[in-house]
């Protein structure tokens, strides 16, 4: 019977892989499983641990949901690992056992998985098993929810960058990753805790947010930041003028002019 093996997470949702997954509706006795793999990020301390792994799970589920619609039967799993070893581990523990592989991503420009050499590596462990690689995106398609990177330090609860993040919140679909760099220091008890607070008051009010404690140097982070993760668009919080030690150091223009993507400069006062 054949058995699909999906590795997805932000095309999880995507027309693309609904379609080419549509395709094999007619074939006898198909099953479908779809996983997320969940990355923890190779730097810094993740407040609220949860929110990547129920996002990714969102994802995955809508697509099962829509599987299961046009007479696919389907299972979704959001795991904490990456999208090789997730492979791997679906190989020897799900029954029946995969008889193919497909891997979705973003375009190779934006996929950190093929940054990776992902494909090739599933390649490998999968062995006999074909693997089919599905660009998500489909320019055809309306706008996808967009990834917002933020960063902001001291001024991450101030009531201009949380009215901000409402307002491009308002204006389109959008997820927020918060990055607060701070001393090299082993704990951050006062940065976690307004991390978390920013965090708690922007999930409260429906938006989907997480964050993490990371390296003191803003620059570095949010090239990091922008290597992990796929990011459409950045938002830096700063005191105003001369208070600002980042402003000094000139790093909204620095940020914009290496990561080409837009950066909105939110002045909290």
């Amino acid at each position: 019977m054949p058995h699909i093996l999906v590795i997805a997470n932000e095309t999880a949702a995507s027309p693309a892989l609904l379609d080419a997954l549509r395709t094999r509706s007619g074939e006898e006795g198909l099953s479908v499983t779809v996983i997320a793999p969940v990355n923890e990020p190779r730097h810094g301390y993740v407040v609220y641990e949860d929110t990547r792994r129920a996002s990714a799970g969102r994802r995955v589920e809508r697509l099962r949901n829509r599987l299961t619609d046009i007479g696919i039967p389907a299972q979704s799993y959001a795991v904490e690992t990456g999208p090789v070893q997730a492979v791997k581990d679906a190989l020897v523990q799900l029954t029946p056992r995969p008889t193919e592989v497909v891997l979705s991503t973003n375009a190779p420009e934006r996929s950190s998985w093929l940054r990776r050499n992902a494909l090739a590596e599933i390649e490998k462990a999968a062995k006999d098993i074909p693997v089919r690689h599905i660009i998500g995106e489909d320019a055809k398609a309306p706008t996808t929810e967009k990834n917002v990177l933020v960063v902001a330090n001291e001024t991450v609860v101030s009531r201009d960058l949380l009215q901000a993040i409402r307002a491009r919140h308002a204006a389109g679909e959008a997820s927020f990753l918060i990055i607060a760099p701070q001393s090299d220091n082993e704990h951050h008890p006062e940065a976690e805790r307004r991390l978390r607070r920013a965090v708690s008051v922007l999930r409260t009010d429906g938006i989907d947010a997480h964050g993490q404690v990371v390296h003191p140097d803003p620059f570095t982070a949010i090239l990091e930041a922008t290597d992990d993760e796929v990011i459409d668009e950045i938002m830096i919080s700063t005191f105003p003028g001369q208070r600002s030690g980042w402003l000094r150091r000139d790093l909204v223009e620095r940020v914009r002019k290496e990561t080409g993507l837009p950066v909105d400069h939110v002045v909290s006062e």
